[in-house]
């Protein structure tokens, strides 16, 4: 029987266990080398033979650190010894990462290499989380803490690349956002209902050497009341769970609300916790009930004064939500507890009017402080945009750092230059015979990667912006060239222009 153990960080504990997995160069592409790319992916799948098969019978550190770590697999006592040297079984056993069984030694959690890329360059760190589905061969506990996950690494390239003096990372479970964050931020305040997922989240800045985190317990915005940041991060317990016995809550996606209060309750609370200018990000689920779309539901959460942009990146009926969840949480259609439990979910649903599920992303702003004199002190209207975007997305954070930098910057009035952004091309579409093209379109190949269907007169605009000439005379070109008024250009022209600086299409000329 595994022991469910829960993590007692130690700074002088941690730094010695990260020099031993330094030493043994426990790291992703060494890993990854020692039992091949294909082996490596079906490890995200739940599979580990192939890797053992690959490892066969070596007993380096490396390999032994990857069956014990990385796979959740015991070990000997003897070959744990000589890959930890400065840790010991019995440094091990005080930081609550395993416990010896006989002449063997038993993980009881993972610690697994991460890299992370971001605007100061690429980086590495080691993660503990508990051990998954596939070292515990059952269902996860209630109380599980995850490790690295799709959404983590989702969020993290949400959160926009600015240097900011203080941060909250809200429902940090193993920490990584939190550590990812503190790279550009004075100092980071971590929260997360769970005391386990706290401790994972302290023993993790340690072996990482970062200390720049205040670690607090609470639910939501209890742990800071009265405090205020220039961001706020979440990746919250947002998964929607029926309240019914039978149906595990599993503290690292359920917030113990019905349906997506608790995405509401976030929305309406965090402005309060926001410096003028400040941000909060976060990840969530809205319902669509009663015939009210989810993203309406959502828009009325937001104060008006608010900048708030929404992207919903994909909708799912009752039934596959149900299932996605269930299966998350270990259990397979094979057993006989999954269709109670698809039951659950579905009529949980059923009961609020829930016809549809969305997933996506949400920025929140408090608008900048006015500088004062001059334009900058006129207050733009809010920036409201609240769009489905269904395309390959890559970069988001700095999209959205793009947009709300032209948004500020087009309340003083357009920039006297322009330039095109780099990654935008453009397409030319000609039926046959023709010369003139039937359709234009501009291509974005970063952020939210939009293809955008522009006249001739924005596609002669756009080619023009090279920071040389100035929008007033691009447009007075345009005009003769077309022999249309001027006014009348202008009018049609100036809209859709500042619809392509917020989309990142066109950039001021610095």
């Amino acid at each position: 029987m595994l022991r469910h153990l829960i993590p007692r960080p130690d700074a002088v504990r941690a730094a010695a266990l990260a020099a031993d997995l330094d030493a043994a160069d426990l790291r992703s592409d060494p890993l990854r080398a020692a039992w091949g790319a294909e082996a490596d992916d079906a490890l995200a799948r739940g599979m580990r033979s192939p890797l053992l098969a690959a490892l066969g019978e070596r007993d380096d550190p490396l390999a032994v650190l990857g069956r014990f770590f990385v796979l959740g697999m015991p070990q000997p006592a003897d070959a744990v010894a000589a890959a930890l040297p400065r840790t010991g079984i019995d440094g091990l056993e005080a930081l609550g990462l395993a416990y010896r069984d006989g002449a063997q030694v038993v993980p009881a959690a993972l610690v697994r290499p991460q890299s992370f890329v971001d605007v100061d360059g690429v980086g590495e760190w080691w993660i503990a989380s508990d051990l998954d589905e596939t070292a515990l061969g059952t269902a996860l506990p209630a109380d599980h803490v995850l490790g690295v996950g799709g959404a983590t690494r989702t969020l993290a390239g949400l959160v926009m690349p600015a240097a900011v003096d203080r941060a909250l990372d809200l429902g940090t479970g193993c920490g990584i956002q939190a550590l990812l964050v503190a790279r550009h931020a004075g100092r980071v305040v971590a929260t997360d209902i769970s005391a386990r997922a706290l401790a994972y989240a302290e023993l993790n800045a340690e072996l990482a050497g970062v200390h720049n985190i205040d670690f607090r317990q609470g639910s939501m915005f209890e742990p800071v009341a009265g405090e205020s940041f220039d961001l706020i991060v979440s990746n919250p317990p947002f998964v929607i769970t029926p309240r019914v016995e039978e149906v595990t809550a599993y503290e690292y996606r359920d917030g113990g609300l019905i349906g997506d209060a608790l995405v509401e309750e976030f929305v309406r609370r965090a402005p309060a916790h926001l410096n003028p200018g400040g941000a909060a990000q976060l990840l969530g689920n809205w319902e669509t009930r009663d015939g009210v779309p989810g993203r309406d539901r959502l828009e009325s959460w937001i104060a008006p004064e608010l900048d708030a942009w929404v992207v919903e990146r994909e909708t799912l009926s009752p039934l596959r939500y149900a299932e996605l969840w269930i299966r998350d949480g270990g259990t397979t259609p094979r057993e006989e507890t999954f269709e109670p439990l698809l039951d659950a979910w579905c009529d949980d649903f059923a009961a609020r009017g829930v016809t549809e599920i969305g997933f996506g992303y949400v920025l929140l702003r408090r608008p900048p402080a006015p500088e004062s004199g001059g334009a900058s002190e006129r207050t733009p209207a809010p920036l409201r945009r609240l769009e489905h975007v269904e395309q390959p997305v890559s970069s988001a954070g700095r999209a959205f750092a793009t947009g709300l930098r032209a948004h500020d910057l087009l309340a003083g009035g357009m920039p006297e230059r322009l330039v095109v952004a780099s990654d935008v091309t453009e397409a030319r579409h000609h039926m046959p015979g023709q010369d003139a093209p039937s359709v234009i379109e501009l291509h974005q190949g970063g952020g939210f990667g939009r293809t955008v269907a522009v006249d001739p007169a924005l596609a002669g605009f756009v080619g023009a912006c090279d920071g040389e000439l100035t929008v007033a005379q691009i447009v007075a070109a345009l005009a003769d060239l077309f022999e249309v008024p001027l006014a009348d250009l202008w009018a049609e022209l100036e809209p859709r222009i500042r619809a392509l600086m917020i989309d990142g299409f066109l950039l001021p000329a610095s």
